[in-house]
């Protein structure tokens, strides 16, 4: 039971420094716009959009 519990605190530990690491990503980003957009994980081109050969239809 103890193993459960400590496997359970050590997932929700992980998924707020995740979400923190996030936070703080985003507001370096607002901070220095001269770095340009910030690329989220998981989107842009070629991820969701339907790239072909390295054109994408939809604006990033």
């Amino acid at each position: 039971m103890i193993n459960l519990l400590i496997t359970i605190i050590i997932i929700f530990l992980l998924l707020m420094i995740w979400i923190f690491v996030q936070q703080v990503a985003r507001k370096f980003a607002a901070n220095h716009p001269e770095l340009g957009p910030v690329k989220e994980e998981g989107l842009g081109c070629g991820k969701t959009c339907g790239c072909k050969k390295g054109y994408c239809n939809a604006k990033d």
